[in-house]
């Protein structure tokens, strides 16, 4: 493999670690301490307040922020799509931001071994950005896409076949890896391999289908491409 065009949460990020105290403080903020709205905006997106965890099903896990405010709006009279998007977006850029396995070692690596790096999230392209900024790794991406860069949203095909245009890599010398069925569906569509992982919501049953291997961290990565040149 020349390529390899990751997910962002749940993937180089560890999703339930990272967004499950941002949301309950995000609800709380816009529902202006309104328990029962906190609760009801909450079940629309597949947040169990209570116990302040995402499920699995959650439309947020692989949803634009555009496709999430929609589900919010309804409790939000006199808010715009445009304006609760924009909030959400700043609010997202600050979240704190759990690694799913440590990064600057696992990115270098696979650099140095001759891979070139991409990131695809159905994030928005500027707190996305910012994420791998804090983390101190963005520079290891000669490709970084969201929702809203112009090449649409996973589980389309557009941000991926972009990296490839971009790179000049065949996309079946790319390796889309990701933690939710819509990266892995844009994967296979791209005619990518596909690897998916346990560190979002999604269990290897649920991925098992779309995968060519289910890792539990993209830290097993240099091992299985080791065994895949072998």
């Amino acid at each position: 493999m020349e390529g390899i065009i990751f997910d962002k949460d749940g993937t180089l990020f560890d999703f339930q670690a990272t967004w499950n105290a941002w949301a309950m403080d995000f609800l709380s903020t816009i529902g202006g301490g309104d328990a029962q709205r906190i609760r009801q905006m909450g079940t629309a997106i597949g947040f169990d307040v209570a116990a302040q965890r995402f499920a699995p099903d959650s439309p947020a896990i692989a949803g634009t922020p555009s496709e999430v405010a929609s589900l919010l709006l309804p409790f939000l009279p006199g808010s715009s799509p445009a304006a609760l998007v924009m909030r959400m977006n700043r609010s997202a850029a600050e979240a704190p931001m759990q690694e799913a396995t440590p990064l600057q070692p696992l990115l270098s690596a696979l650099i140095a071994g001759g891979v070139r790096l991409g990131v695809a999230t159905n994030d928005a392209e500027a707190p996305a950005k910012t994420h791998l900024q804090r983390a101190g790794i963005i520079e290891k991406f000669e490709f970084v896409a969201g929702c809203d860069s112009g090449f649409g949203a996973k589980p389309a095909t557009g941000q991926l076949l972009a990296f490839a245009d971009l790179t000049g890599i065949h996309p079946g010398r790319i390796l889309m890896v990701g933690d939710s069925r819509h990266d892995l569906l844009a994967g296979r569509a791209a005619g990518m391999g596909t690897v998916g992982v346990l560190t979002g919501l999604a269990t290897a049953a649920d991925l098992a289908d779309l995968a060519d291997i289910v890792l539990p961290d993209i830290g097993h990565l240099p091992g299985y491409l080791s065994a895949q040149a072998a």
